[in-house]
Order: structure tokens, then C-alpha cells, then sequence
């Protein structure tokens, strides 16, 4: 249970105390908007270390190497955690938005530090809003900013993975982007598989090779989501012999 305590005493924290950072960030921006994107990343990329740390999660992270330097990507992940943000977020290379559900902008504080992030909201009950925030994520990739979306577009209660949307993968089929798979291995073992109490449980990230979905063929350009979940499963099924 202290675990839990000393997570969300330090996310409370956290979140107070960098209040002030927004306005720095805010007068950084009008002079560099590169450099108060890079920091503003760089400041909740630590701050989920810290998170992931403080909650146990021991993680591995494979495949780095995987991730271009030179072109942004549509990072696509399996999910089955909260973890799998906080996990991901501090792994990813900045800048990196996320597709996230609109819930989070509930949360003071936390939903302000996404926005500054280039981080969406979708609703899952509003295509017409969807769509205009899927045509805003393909923007940010053209304006050279990595985005992050789970396809299965909710946490799986079991750890297996439900059927990706291939709508969330228009993206990258739009922007003539790179995909990058990110598997998340025993993430639910943080947290969700006894909430409320986080727990020490060891975690494997794997960033698969780069997937130009223009490359694809038959079936699998129709359908480049379920392609890229076969990829993920395969990959998933080898990571979780290594727990």
C-alpha cells in the first residue's frame, strides 16, 4: 500500500509544483517553439520515470534502436494498462502526442500538461468529433511530431488484445508515415489486476522495426491494423516467456 501512497502523493506533487513551468514554457515558446516543446516533453517524460519507479514497475525496454531518428512515426500499442502511457510516455522520443481517451481531460492539472503535449482526446462515442481529432493527430505528423495511439481504443481487462480499429491507423496511412509497434508485456500486473494497490511486477516494452504500410499488399493494405496486430501478438507471445 505505500507504494500506492508515495505514486499518488508524488503525482500530486508534481503537478502543483510544476504549475509555474507552463507560463516559462509559454514565454520560451514565443521565442523557440522547438525547445519549449522538447522541454516541455522531457519534464512529464521524467516525471513518469519517476512514476513507474515509485509503482514497481520494473521494465525492460527492448528495440530502441527500432525508433527513426530522422522521420516522425505513428507509435501503435497494444493496451492493457494505465501503465502502458506512463511506461510509454517516458520511452518515447520527444515530441510524442498520444491519443487518449477523453476521460483524462477530467484530470486537473495532469489534462494541461497533455494539451501543452500535443496529447487528443477522443471520445469513442463521437465519430464526427473522432474524425476531426484524426485528421489533427496527421497534422501534427506532417508538423513533425510523433504521435502514440492504441487501436484497441481501451484497456483490455484480461491482457489479451481486442480487435484494433483501422481508423486509428489513418494516421500514418494519410501522412505516408512509418508505424512503429510498441508491445507492453504484464503492465496490469502494476496496478489493474489489483486495484487499487500498485505492486512490484516486472515489465517488457519491445519497439518492433519500423512498418511503411504503403509497402503492404493485398489484404494487408486493406486491413493494415490487423496486420500489425499479428506482428504484435507474435511479438507479445515472446516477451511473456521472458517474465
Amino acid at each position: 500500500m505505500l507504494r500506492t501512497i508515495f505514486t499518488v502523493l508524488f503525482i500530486t506533487v508534481f503537478l502543483i509544483v510544476s504549475i509555474p513551468i507552463w507560463g516559462i514554457l509559454f514565454i520560451l515558446g514565443l521565442f523557440n517553439k522547438r525547445a519549449k516543446d522538447v522541454i516541455g516533453y522531457k519534464i512529464v517524460a521524467w516525471a513518469f520515470g519517476v512514476v513507474a519507479f515509485l509503482a514497481g514497475a520494473k521494465y525492460e525496454a527492448h528495440g530502441l534502436e527500432n525508433i527513426p531518428k530522422d522521420k516522425t512515426v505513428l507509435f501503435v500499442g497494444n493496451h492493457q494498462s494505465y501503465f502502458d502511457v506512463v511506461i510509454g510516455y517516458h520511452l518515447c522520443p520527444a515530441v510524442t502526442g498520444f491519443l487518449a481517451k477523453d476521460d483524462i481531460k477530467k484530470v486537473p492539472l495532469l489534462s494541461t500538461w497533455m494539451v501543452i503535449n500535443y496529447c487528443l482526446f477522443l471520445t469513442r462515442t463521437d465519430p464526427r468529433q473522432d474524425l476531426k481529432l484524426i485528421i489533427k493527430a496527421q497534422e501534427y505528423i506532417k508538423s513533425g511530431i510523433n504521435m502514440f495511439v492504441f487501436p484497441e481504443g481501451t484497456r483490455s481487462k484480461t491482457g489479451d488484445m481486442a480487435e484494433f480499429h483501422e481508423a486509428s491507423l489513418k494516421v500514418a496511412t494519410k501522412t505516408n508515415s512509418f508505424i512503429v509497434p510498441v508491445c507492453f508485456t504484464n503492465t496490469r500486473e502494476v496496478l489493474e489486476a489489483h486495484m487499487p494497490k500498485c505492486k512490484r511486477a516486472k515489465v517488457i516494452v519491445t519497439f518492433l522495426p519500423p512498418i511503411d504500410p504503403n509497402t503492404l499488399e493485398g489484404e494487408n493494405k486493406k486491413r493494415p491494423g490487423a496486420y500489425i496486430q499479428s506482428v504484435m501478438k507474435t511479438q507479445l507471445e515472446a516477451d511473456a516467456k521472458l517474465i
